[in-house]
């Protein structure tokens, strides 16, 4: 696939849940255990509600592992949002050096690729580098991945922003697949993944249906 230039700004610069596809790389024991750029609870909550939201707008979403025999197996929480999907074991360190990966990408039709992993200097900037001079549209989520100290997360997102990756959170993904309240049949699942897992924003989406139902709102 050859290099390829796209918008970054205007309407087509935005994901919906039709032209996007999610790829989950490593978020396993050995990982998760090297990470100290954000509490590492933190940063599972977070996995999980992305691919939570991935599911709730039927973005196609692929979960890989590095070695599983000596690094553990997906994390739990992650693996019980697709319980059906087995994920695919790699041995490279660099995910889009995996043929089958790559392979199951592209078999979607999908041109812009949302990305996180561990470690983000390693294991998310490599294939989010690779990925983007072979011509995809590649967006990485920060917050549902980690580093093995603040500077090697750092670096690592510089680099992949000077390469032509674009930054994003979990909570960004979820309100830019939604983009619009009127798109009611994806409200609920939506609702509840923030109320799981929004935090702040979460509690405050709880304190204001209590004030709904106290005076008789839906």
């Amino acid at each position: 696939m050859a290099a390829a230039v796209f918008p970054k700004v205007g309407l087509e610069a935005m994901l919906t849940p039709e032209n996007c596809v999610l790829v989950l790389i490593d978020h396993q024991a050995f990982q998760v255990a090297g990470v100290r750029n954000i509490d590492p609870q933190i940063m599972i909550n977070n996995t999980v509600a992305l691919a939570k939201v991935a599911k709730a707008f039927n973005v196609p979403t692929l979960l890989t592992t590095v070695i599983k025999d000596r690094g553990g197996e997906l994390l739990k929480p992650i693996q019980e949002v697709f319980p059906d999907q087995v994920p695919i074991d790699r041995t490279t360190i660099n995910t889009w050096e995996d043929k089958a990966c790559v392979d199951w990408v592209k078999k979607t039709g999908r041109k812009k690729v949302v990305i996180a992993g561990l470690w983000t200097e390693i294991c998310l900037a490599f294939p989010v580098i690779q990925a983007l001079g072979e011509g995809w549209e590649v967006y990485f989520v920060t917050d549902a991945s980690g580093g093995v100290s603040t500077e090697a997360h750092d670096r690592g997102v510089q680099r992949m922003i000077q390469a032509g990756g674009v930054p994003l959170t979990w909570i960004v993904f979820a309100s830019e697949l939604q983009r619009d309240w009127a798109r009611e049949s994806t409200v609920p699942a939506l609702a509840q993944v923030l109320l799981d897992h929004g935090g702040a924003t979460g509690t405050s989406l709880a304190w204001e249906w209590q004030l709904l139902g106290s005076h008789g709102g839906a």
